[in-house]
Order: structure tokens, then C-alpha cells, then sequence
């Protein structure tokens, strides 16, 4: 299953920084997509995580499951077939989820040997 185009329109349309798109498919069954993208404050973090949100509800897919929105450099919304992490430019440089997630399924299997 493909990204709704409306989730990559929403983190655009509120200036979200540095949007990646990441298929996981083929590495786990919790979601197809992870969406990882930075905000500029913490005020902008929860301004984009709630205009996605918002939108989620409008398109009527709402959020499977939030977290993160009462803290300041990371908020996770679980949209079912995609996952969006919204981070602050250090969490996202702390965590790398972008290597833990790009791993094909070769690189995984050599890694389990």
C-alpha cells in the first residue's frame, strides 16, 4: 500500500523540515511506511503533529495512536499504514531512524548470521 498523498501535502503545507519517506514493508508488519520529518521549534513540533492529526480525522483515517505531544522532541503519529515521526533536529540526529529503518532485507538476514 502506498503513502496517502495527503499526509506528505499536510507536513508540507506547515513548513515541516527535511521530509523522508522510508518503505518498510519488507522489514516488519507494523506499518508499510515510516515518515520522518524535523520541526524548527517545539512550538512548530506540535503544530505539525496536530494539523496532521487534524487532517487524519478529516480524511476520515484518524491516528491509530499518538505519542509524544506533551513532550518537546518527538511526537509519533501511528496512521495505520504509515508511521510519521516528527522530531527536533537532535532527537533525529540522537536516534539516526533513518539508518535503523533503511535496511534491506539482505543487510538484515547477514546481520541475524
Amino acid at each position: 500500500m502506498s503513502t496517502p498523498h495527503w499526509i506528505n501535502d499536510t507536513l508540507e503545507s506547515i513548513k515541516a523540515v527535511d521530509i523522508t519517506i522510508i518503505p518498510v514493508n519488507h522489514l516488519t508488519s507494523i506499518t508499510d511506511t515510516m515518515i520522518i520529518c524535523s520541526a524548527n521549534s517545539s512550538t512548530h513540533l506540535k503544530a505539525i503533529a496536530n494539523k496532521l492529526i487534524e487532517e487524519a480525522k478529516s480524511q476520515n483515517e484518524p491516528p491509530l495512536y499518538t505519542q509524544g505531544l506533551n513532550e518537546s522532541d518527538w511526537v509519533l503519529v501511528d496512521l495505520n499504514h504509515t508511521v510519521v515521526h516528527i522530531m527536533m533536529p537532535d532527537a533525529r540526529s540522537h536516534y539516526d531512524l533513518e539508518k535503523l529503518w533503511s535496511f534491506t532485507e539482505a543487510q538484515r538476514d547477514q546481520h541475524e548470521d
